[in-house]
C-alpha cells in the first residue's frame, strides 16, 4: 500500500492495559484518532502493579485524572521490616520537602478502570476480544490484520504501538531480542483483609533466614479497603511447577493453578507479627518473574512499551509507572509525527531515551530483589527521589539542547524533569499557584525569567520567536520576581512571589526555559540566544530553523 492509501486510524494501540491506555489518552490529548484493542474479553481485576510513584501522579496531573486517581487509592507510609521474628527496621517514607506527591497504592484494576473513564470521555472504548493476529509495514503506515467477535479486520493505521505485555505479539512480530533471565522461586499473590494491628499505609516485609538465605517470605502491599492488603510469599510444594526452560518467558501469572485461602493463612501463622486471621479472599494466583530487556523499542512505524519492552522483579513497585513514562514519552513524539510536525528523526529520540532508562530499572530491580532497597545514609533522600523515579532524565538526549556547565549543580538543565515551584502569585486568583499547574497543557511550554524591567519588557518578542520555532500550540508565561513591572505584557505573567521558581531553577534575570510536554527541560538559554531556541526547536519540529530569523 502506498502513501495514498486511506487510513483506519492514526494510532492502533494493542493491549488495554495501563501502558496502552495511557498511550491512547496522551495521543486523544493531542488531537489523534486511535484505536484500543485487547485480546482479553473482560478487564483483568488483579492488583498486580499497586504502587504508584509521585512521577506518574505529575504525569497524571497533566492529563486530568489524577483527582480520581487520589480519590480511589491509600497512601504508602513506609514499611515494617521482620526478620526470623524481630522487627529489625521501621522503614518511614520522609520525603524531600520539593516534592509535591508522596507514594500511593492503587490496584491495577482500578488505575485501568478510571485511565478507561477518562479516555471514554475522549471518545475512544477498547475494543474486548480482539486481537493482533500480523501485521506489515511500508513507507506510509502499517496494515494489522485482527481477529475479533465479528471475523477478521484489516485496519490500516499510521503507527502501532504494542502495549501487550511481557508476551508481546508486536514485539514477535518485530524480530526483536528480548534477552534476560529469570527467578528459580515461584510465589503467590493474594487480596486479603486480616485482622492485625498494622497502622493503615504501611506495608510489611517478613523474612525467616538461615545463613544469610531468606528460606521463608511475606510480602504486604495496603490496599484501598479495610485492612485489605495485596499479600506476596513462595509457592508452597503442593502449588510448584518446573523451572522454566532457558528461552521461555515466564512472567506474571501462571494458569490453573490458585492458591486458596488456607495457604495464605498457613504463611501468616509462620511469618506475621502477630496472630491474624486473613479472610475474604478477593483473588489469588501463582507467578513467576523474568528480568529481561529488549533489543529495540521500536522498528519502523511500531513500537513497544511497558512489558513487552521490559520485564523485572516488582521491587519498588516500578514496572508499570517506568511503563507509563514509556508511554507518555512516545505519545507526545508520535503526535507530532500524526499532525506532521515532527522533525525527521524525533521518534527515533524514544528508543534512545527510554531504553537506557529501562535498563537501569532492569538492573537496580534484580539486584533489589535479592538485597532490598538500598538507602544511602549520607542522602536519605536520593533513594526516595530515585524510587519515585523523579531522577529519570535524558541528558545527552539527541533531541535536547547542551548542558551548561558553568550552571550551579543543581540547577535543571536539558534532559532534566521540570521541577515544581509553589508560592507563584497570578492577577485575578486570590491563592498561590504551583509551577505544575501551569504545565498541563499537551505542548511545550516557554518560561522566561525576569528580574528586571528591561527584561520583562521584551518577554512577547522571546514568545514570538519561540512560537515561530515550534508552532503555535506552544504555552508561555512571563514569571517576574516580585517588584519587577511589565503591565504590557501580552504573556500571561506569573510572580515569583516568595522566589521560589528561583530557587528550584536556578535562574537569573533573562533566563529561559522550554519544557517539553511530558515535562522534560528541552532547551535553557537566554533571553538573547533565540538562536538557542531555533537550534532546539530543529531537533523536534518540522523545518523549524527556518521559520525564525536568527539574530547576533
Amino acid at each position: 500500500m502506498g502513501s495514498g492509501t486511506a487510513y483506519s486510524t492514526d494510532v492502533l494501540v494493542v493491549g488495554a492495559g495501563p501502558i496502552g491506555l495511557t498511550a491512547a489518552l496522551e495521543l486523544r490529548r493531542r488531537g489523534v484518532a486511535c484505536r484500543v484493542v485487547d485480546k482479553l474479553l473482560e478487564p483483568p481485576q488483579y492488583a498486580k502493579a499497586v504502587g504508584v510513584q509521585a512521577r506518574t501522579l505529575e504525569l497524571w496531573e497533566k492529563s486530568g485524572v489524577l483527582p480520581a486517581m487520589l480519590d480511589a487509592a491509600v497512601p504508602m507510609l513506609g514499611q515494617q521490616v521482620y526478620r526470623n521474628g524481630d522487627r529489625v527496621a521501621t522503614l518511614e517514607l520522609r520525603l524531600p520537602p520539593d516534592m509535591s506527591y508522596a507514594f500511593m497504592a492503587l490496584p491495577q484494576y482500578e488505575t485501568e478502570r478510571l485511565l478507561r473513564e477518562a479516555l471514554a470521555g475522549l471518545g475512544v472504548v477498547p475494543e474486548r476480544g480482539v486481537e493482533l493476529v500480523s501485521f506489515t509495514q511500508d513507507d506510509a503506515g502499517v496494515t494489522a490484520e485482527l481477529a475479533g467477535p465479528d471475523g477478521p479486520e484489516t485496519v490500516r493505521a499510521r503507527y502501532l504501538v504494542g502495549g501487550d505485555g511481557a508476551h508481546s505479539t508486536v514485539r514477535k512480530a518485530l524480530g526483536l531480542s528480548f534477552e534476560g533471565g529469570a527467578f528459580a522461586e515461584e510465589y503467590m499473590l493474594g487480596d486479603v483483609e486480616v485482622d492485625w494491628s498494622v497502622p493503615r499505609g504501611w506495608s510489611l516485609r517478613a523474612t525467616t533466614e538461615d545463613d544469610g538465605k531468606v528460606v521463608d517470605a511475606l510480602v504486604c502491599i495496603p490496599l484501598p479497603g479495610h485492612k485489605r492488603y495485596r499479600m506476596s510469599m513462595l509457592v508452597p510444594p503442593e502449588l510448584s511447577t518446573a523451572a522454566p526452560g532457558a528461552n521461555e518467558i515466564a512472567h506474571g501469572f501462571e494458569a490453573g493453578r490458585a492458591p486458596e485461602l488456607h495457604h495464605i493463612q498457613a504463611v501468616l501463622d509462620r511469618l506475621a507479627p502477630e496472630p491474624t486471621t486473613a479472610r475474604n479472599l478477593r483473588w489469588s494466583s501463582v507467578f513467576r518473574i523474568s528480568h529481561r530487556i529488549a533489543g529495540a523499542y521500536s522498528g519502523g512505524r511500531a513500537f513497544i512499551a511497558g512489558d513487552a519492552a521490559h520485564i523485572h522483579p516488582p521491587t519498588g513497585a516500578q514496572g508499570m509507572n517506568t511503563g507509563i513514562q514509556d508511554a507518555v514519552n512516545l505519545a507526545w513524539k508520535l503526535a507530532a509525527a500524526v499532525h506532521g510536525t515532527a522533525a525527521p528523526r524525533l521518534l527515533d529520540s524514544y528508543d534512545a531515551e527510554r531504553r537506557p532508562v529501562g535498563e537501569e530499572v532492569v538492573g537496580r530491580t534484580v539486584k533489589a530483589a535479592r538485597t532490598g532497597i538500598q538507602l544511602d545514609s549520607a542522602d536519605p533522600f536520593a533513594a526516595v527521589r530515585r524510587e519515585a523515579q523523579l531522577l529519570v532524565g535524558y541528558r545527552g538526549s539527541p533531541i535536547v539542547g547542551p548542558v551548561d556547565d558553568a550552571l550551579p549543580a543543581g540547577a535543571p538543565q536539558p534532559g532534566d524533569r521540570a521541577p515544581d515551584a509553589r508560592g507563584l502569585v497570578r492577577d485575578i486568583v486570590q491563592f498561590p499557584v504551583r509551577l505544575f499547574e501551569l504545565l498541563r497543557a499537551p505542548g511545550h511550554t516557554v518560561l522566561v525569567y525576569a528580574d528586571s524591567d528591561a527584561t520583562a519588557a521584551g518577554i512577547d518578542d522571546v514568545v514570538a520567536a519561540t512560537r515561530a520555532a515550534l508552532g503555535d500550540d506552544v504555552h508561555a508565561y512571563a514569571v517576574l520576581a516580585d517588584g519587577v513591572d511589565a503591565p504590557d505584557l501580552q504573556a500571561p505573567a506569573v510572580r515569583d512571589a516568595a522566589g521560589a521558581f528561583r530557587e528550584a531553577y536556578s535562574t537569573t534575570d533573562g533566563t529561559v526555559l522550554v519544557v517539553r510536554p511530558d515535562g522534560y527541560v528541552g532547551h535553557r538559554g537566554t533571553v538573547a540566544d533565540v538562536a538557542g531556541i531555533v537550534g532546539y526547536a530543529a531537533l523536534v519540529a518540522t523545518a523549524a530553523g527556518s521559520r525564525v530569523p536568527v539574530a547576533g
